[in-house]
């Protein structure tokens, strides 16, 4: 499953417009009905929470016109993609205890080792990706 959208320019870096908000809810409300088809429900809750904060990256910190998200399921894994045509290598912050911030990719690492897997980005920085192992031999 792929879907490609139009995001408006970050205002602020932390601040995204409500149209792109509502983008994301779609792209966790897609991962989860596909999920739901794949008899995947147990992933649910952790692979929504993780597309919401990849996708909210690529909006936020991403200069592209555009985000795609793809999500597949095979060789045993979940894997969860989103593309947003800026190159650049996130990473994990330690964001202090007070801040209403910066810990997306940090819950994205513990998601996915808690899940037997892991996440990236492509060589050219455009992609960030995860994978979560499906238990139950499910491909």
């Amino acid at each position: 499953m792929s879907v490609c959208f139009e995001v408006c320019p970050p205002r602020t870096k932390d601040e995204i417009s409500e149209r792109d908000a509502r983008r994301v809810g779609m792209a966790r409300k897609l991962a989860a009905a596909r999920l739901r088809y794949c008899g995947l429900e147990a992933l649910i809750d952790d692979a929504t929470l993780i597309v919401s904060e990849l996708v909210t990256n690529a909006v936020q910190h991403g200069g592209g016109a555009q985000v795609t998200f793809t999500m597949t399921v095979r060789d045993g894994f979940l894997h969860l993609a989103v593309h947003d045509e800026t190159p650049g290598r996130p990473v994990v912050r330690n964001a202090p205890d007070d801040a209403e911030c910066g810990r997306g990719l940090f819950l994205v690492d513990c998601l996915a080792s808690a899940h037997g897997g892991t996440w990236g980005t492509s060589d050219d920085g455009t992609t960030t990706w995860c994978c979560l192992a499906v238990s139950g031999g499910q491909s």
